[in-house]
């Protein structure tokens, strides 16, 4: 009820059609409860303990979010797992794998990862620095010769050209763990830096193998020299690439040996190493007008037949949280020790305050 200032009256109009309103929009987010399912949850990290529980209104509001982003149309499904305490205490399925076709949302669905595969090459990189196979201080031309040479852009002469000046220091292994490598890749803008470093998309498809796209990147200049800034792009190919020289063995064999096998993450993989049939969730981004459209680079060629460090594997969300379960954990999950604690806590700890 609340007072009407004019009269003096109470008025209850105003607050029963709130109500009214309110009322409607809850039925209509409790029929959307259909949308989704609560699948059976997977043996990660034993049965959760009481203190470990999600209160129901949690899991509510959890269930109605993610399915309302399906049933508008924002997205087009979820597989969606929360640990807590190292315990499994929530699941959810919703949406389509592949919209067109009304496949549906499964725990074991498979993702791409994108640049959730970096993570992975960091870890990677440790674990041979824990091997004393690498160092973070080793020159990254100890393992690639050809960025010896590597020239800096420093400007541009009247004709337009770059100028570019030499080295002041070699690019080291932890400036490609913490990306002020100065090399790029990602971003394609009217800028004529990022244009000179696209015109070999060592993405595309076609190149052939890790090493002989890695092969292309010494022929570009830097953007700036090593250590100056934090900068997206092919550091983590190019240490992929460092691993397997270092380890003696293809990048994709190393990942799955070291990394994979022990922590049982049996979806996870790079496509080309995986069966065609397994299930793969088609990709989608938006159009102008915000509906969803296929991102059809992901179908076919994307990361296949190569082993990109930066993005390329593909992994299921119970996957992908025993490997997050196992950093929590400081390296080790289910047994395993795959990182000793004080190299996890010093891939979390601030390297590039800017």
């Amino acid at each position: 009820m609340a007072g009407d200032g004019r009269s003096g009256r109470l008025s209850r109009s105003k607050p029963l059609g709130y109500a009214l309103v309110t009322g409607m929009w809850l039925t209509a987010m409790l029929g959307l409860a259909c949308d989704g399912s609560s699948p059976q949850l997977p043996r990660i990290g034993g049965s959760a303990t009481e203190a470990d529980e999600l209160s129901w209104i949690r899991r509510f509001a959890m269930d109605r979010l993610l399915d309302f982003r399906v049933w508008s149309g924002a997205r087009s499904g979820f597989v969606a797992l929360v640990a807590r305490n190292g315990r499994l205490v929530y699941g959810r399925t919703t949406g389509f794998a592949d919209v067109e076709a009304s496949v549906p949302m499964q725990l074991d669905t498979r993702f791409q990862l994108a640049s959730m595969t970096k993570p992975i090459t960091a870890v990677a990189a440790m674990m041979l620095v824990e091997d004393g196979r690498i160092s973070l201080d080793d020159p990254l031309d100890r393992y690639l010769p050809a960025f010896a040479e590597v020239r800096v852009i420093s400007g541009r002469d009247d004709a337009g050209d770059w100028t570019t000046e030499p080295l002041s220091e070699p690019i080291r292994i932890h400036h490609l763990l913490t990306f002020t490598s100065g090399i790029g890749g990602y971003v394609e803008t009217n800028d004529r830096r990022d244009g000179t470093w696209w015109s070999p998309d060592i993405e595309a498809a076609g190149l052939g193998s890790l090493a002989d796209r890695v092969d292309l990147i010494p022929r570009l200049p830097l953007y700036e020299q090593p250590g100056r800034r934090w900068r997206y792009g092919w550091s983590l190919d190019v240490l992929a690439r460092v691993v397997e020289i270092a380890a003696e063995e293809p990048y994709g064999d190393f990942l799955q040996r070291r990394l994979f096998d022990p922590l049982q993450m049996q979806a996870t993989g790079f496509p080309s190493a995986l069966s065609p049939d397994a299930p793969l969730a088609k990709m989608y981004t938006h159009a102008e007008d915000g509906s969803l459209i296929r991102e059809e680079r992901f179908d076919e060629d994307y990361a296949v037949g190569w082993t990109p460090g930066g993005g390329g594997l593909v992994s299921s969300a119970p996957d992908y949280l025993r490997f997050s379960l196992m950093l929590w954990n400081g390296g080790s999950w289910g047994g395993v020790r795959i990182l000793e604690p004080e190299s996890v806590a010093e891939m979390t700890r601030l390297h590039v305050p800017s």
